[in-house]
């Protein structure tokens, strides 16, 4: 973890330096969008690469049986429920627990009531609106969420650090109509 902190660092002060040393005299601001446009992508390219080494480090060290979507989501259901599926304008109802990959807890529904959502309306992490459409009310599973699919750059200024990498363990307890 502690070379991902040095990359992030450098990547902070490297993108420190792209927006602090142009003359502004010489470029106009369409000039300027347009020469920061190309690396701020191969950054963003870079840490998602990072980000999905340290999942699959992590992933493996565990055995786990997971699959990836094209976003980047990890995802895995280790128990099958008989119950309706999810979908987009239903709300979800579930027990779930938060954990960065140290295995910090930042969040259980064990110390507060079950999270309840309308899926596809968003107030919660695009990783989580995603994976929850994978399942079936009674099923359990586990979604390992990259930050671009979280809380991104800043965390939740609260329990997650910024550029964190989440685990969700969620059992879907209920799928309705309102």
């Amino acid at each position: 973890m502690q070379a991902i902190h040095k990359i992030q660092y450098f990547l902070y002060i490297l993108l420190i330096t792209l927006f602090s040393c142009s003359d502004d005299r010489k470029n106009r601001p369409e000039e300027k969008k347009a020469n920061l446009k190309e690396p701020l992508i191969r950054i963003n390219k870079y840490l998602i690469e990072k980000d999905a080494e340290a999942i699959e480090s992590y992933v493996k060290r565990r055995n786990w049986n997971m699959t990836v979507t094209e976003t980047g989501l990890w995802y895995m259901i280790y128990k099958k429920g008989s119950g309706k599926k999810a979908e987009k304008g239903k709300i979800a109802t579930l027990y779930y627990k938060v954990n960065l990959l140290d295995g910090t807890l930042c969040y259980s529904s064990d110390s507060i009531n079950p999270k309840r959502f309308k899926i596809g309306q968003g107030g919660v992490e695009s990783g989580l609106e995603e994976g929850i459409l994978f399942l079936r009310q009674g099923d359990k599973a586990r979604f390992i969420i990259p930050p671009h699919l979280a809380h991104g750059l800043l965390g939740d200024e609260d329990k997650i650090p910024s550029r964190s990498i989440i685990v969700y363990d969620i059992e879907l307890l209920n799928i309705s109509d309102y």
